[in-house]
């Protein structure tokens, strides 16, 4: 899992609440929007893995979330259980950005504020991200990069923080997906870690799919959370 470090929480709750703010700000522009795209997700799997970690002490997670789009725009909110250890019982994200395309490029650029509902005193586990991301389509395939940028990451003796990755994703057969990624996470308290992950999805019908995944770390000295591990999961979209 992450790391749960405490000391008293600061600047955490301020981006976390300007992250807040832009996301409901979204979801109200996009809400009054006349032409708009409204899509919900439910998942279950074995564990919820996020780079590479296990944020549920590999154990089964339940997920929902709504987005909303309108021209490029778009708006969020995301839920799932997670478990720490501790009192922290669930994971609240919250985004907002746009997504243009250029000379053939799928570009995204946003905001994500990421909540923890129950956690303890002191612990200042909320934080906001901003992200800009890259994809493009390469005859079957598809390659892309990304770069997340935290100035008060997760836990209380974090500063500031960057996450890249590059990714990619064929479609070999009807309904099969091939995808996979490589990703580097620095942050100033020096755990440092490369991970990486390899799976594969199948289309079960129009808006079920099952998705089965290889995650691992370079750094499994951090804990068990950062091992080696297979999680499948189940997404219906609508």
């Amino acid at each position: 899992m992450r790391k749960p470090l405490s000391k008293a929480s600061g600047r955490n709750d301020a981006w976390f609440a300007a992250a807040c703010i832009l996301g409901l700000s979204g979801l109200g522009l996009c809400s009054e929007a006349r032409a708009q795209d409204v899509s919900a997700n439910v998942a279950v799997t074995s564990d919820y893995v996020f780079r590479g970690v296990s944020q549920t002490r590999e154990r089964p997670a339940i997920s929902a979330g709504v987005d909303l789009t309108n021209e490029g725009f778009y708006a969020g909110a995301w839920a799932s259980n997670v478990d720490f250890g501790d009192s922290t019982d669930a994971e609240v994200d919250l985004y907002a950005g746009y997504r243009p395309e250029v000379a053939g490029y799928a570009l995204d650029f946003g905001v994500v504020g990421y909540l923890y509902p129950g956690q303890p005193e002191g612990a200042d586990y909320d934080y906001v991200e901003l992200k800009a991301a890259a994809s493009r389509a390469v005859g079957p395939a598809t390659l892309g990069a990304a770069v997340y940028y935290s100035p008060d990451f997760f836990g209380a003796a974090e500063d500031q923080a960057t996450y890249a990755e590059i990714n990619g994703a064929v479609h070999p057969a009807d309904r099969w997906t091939i995808s996979g990624a490589v990703g580097r996470q620095w942050v100033s308290s020096d755990l440092d870690y490369t991970t990486w992950n390899l799976g594969t999805a199948y289309q079960l019908t129009r808006n079920l799919a099952l998705d089965v995944r290889y995650h691992d770390t370079d750094q499994h000295g951090f804990g068990k959370g950062y091992g080696a591990r297979a999680a499948a999961t189940l997404k219906a979209a609508f």
